[in-house]
């Protein structure tokens, strides 16, 4: 435990949800922001400037010379996480947050994962709407037994992402590095459909690409049934138009119906074992879809280092979470039934494309 120093953070990759994570950092006691790098060093030059961290285009050259960071956030595309992660565990033996999707594959974590155990250091996976107020509210209804046994759970993203969206990088749009509406923006309503329905036991469904001109599907329906006797839907779409409309999910229980809703699932729209509650666990995302988590995951982090507090999302968590992700790509590859307890990798997201990867991949130079 680092009982009386700063968790000292450096972060890769300096797109627009880097800066959120800047700003948590700076935000929360005990924790500091050393360092930022992009491959482009203009993006990085942005948030040098603005919360007076230190500028790389070089990760290697990054933490060489700053040997001080402990803690790297890991915030490139998706399908890098893997290779930047083993790499900065097994060449510098760092701690690493990551940005969801965790990894692309349940191999992935598994992998990443005993190479954190075997170096030491930790892993701090990012699902910040766990800590959404409507979320918890409804979460606590559970424990206690206000809503009962669960019966149904439905899940609905109905978002807008046109095609200049995938036209901003290569890696968007792609199986490799992206994966599609599930992986990248309804990767946290899958992982609440864990937290707060149980674990699901199996599932089938259809992916379509309805709205842009990319490989992954845009368009996602799927049946479920939990392990725990309730059965499910899930529907995701980034294909809507013009605008995002909702991130939904609904639970009918044996005493009442619990709805959270909103932009990003912020808002307590029913809950009707208390009205009131409502109100007061609703959050306005209007200014920052990201929400507030992410304060509350560096307090987290800060938590473990300081006071050996528990990280909550454990190994078996990001692992389930992936595992039922892949299991969406599984069933509707095989266009069966699939048993998520069993699953493995999906054939097509996380596949390799070594030119595609390329374009991410940062060397060591004979500078450095």
């Amino acid at each position: 435990m680092m009982k009386n120093a700063s968790v000292k953070v450096g972060i890769i990759g300096c797109g627009r949800i880097s800066g959120h994570h800047c700003r948590s950092i700076v935000e929360t006691d005990g924790i500091e922001l050393m360092a930022v790098c992009d491959l482009e060093i203009e993006k990085a030059d942005v948030y040098r400037e603005q919360f007076g961290a230190k500028a790389y285009v070089n990760y290697h050259q990054m933490l060489l010379e700053n040997p001080e960071i402990d803690t790297v956030a890991i915030v490139t595309p998706s399908g890098m996480h893997y290779e930047h992660a083993l790499d900065i565990i097994s060449r510098y033996r760092k701690n690493i947050i990551v940005e969801k999707p965790t990894f692309m594959k349940p191999s992935q974590v598994k992998e990443v994962y005993a190479a954190a155990n075997a170096a030491g250091v930790q892993i701090f996976a990012v699902f910040q709407n766990r800590h959404n107020l409507a979320v918890k509210r409804v979460l606590k209804g559970l424990a206690q037994g206000e809503l009962g046994a669960l019966r149904s759970v439905a899940v609905r993203v109905r978002w807008c992402r046109p095609q200049r969206y995938y036209d901003l990088a290569p890696w968007r749009g792609t199986f490799a590095m992206d994966g599609g509406c599930l992986t990248n923006q309804g990767i946290h309503h899958i992982d609440l459909l864990r937290q707060l329905g149980g674990e699901v036991s199996r599932v089938c469904g259809v992916h379509k690409t309805l709205g842009a001109s990319i490989e992954v599907e845009d368009t996602a329906i799927a049946s479920m049934a939990f392990v725990n006797g309730a059965i499910g839907t899930l529907e995701v779409t980034t294909a809507a138009r013009p605008t995002d409309y909702e991130a939904s999910l609904s639970l009918v229980c044996e005493n009442g119906l619990a709805q959270i809703g909103g932009i990003a699932v912020n808002e307590l729209q029913v809950y009707t074992p208390e009205p009131a509650a409502c109100a007061e666990n609703s959050e306005d995302f209007s200014g920052n879809v990201y929400g507030h988590g992410h304060v509350k995951i560096y307090e987290e982090i800060v938590a473990f280092f300081h006071r050996g507090e528990r990280f909550p999302v454990a190994y078996e968590d990001a692992l389930a979470t992936i595992q039922l992700l892949n299991s969406f790509y599984l069933a509707d590859e095989t266009q069966c039934w699939v048993d998520v307890s069993s699953a493995g990798d999906s054939a097509r997201l996380g596949r390799p494309d070594e030119a595609l990867a390329d374009l991410y991949r940062t060397v060591i130079s004979t500078t450095v």
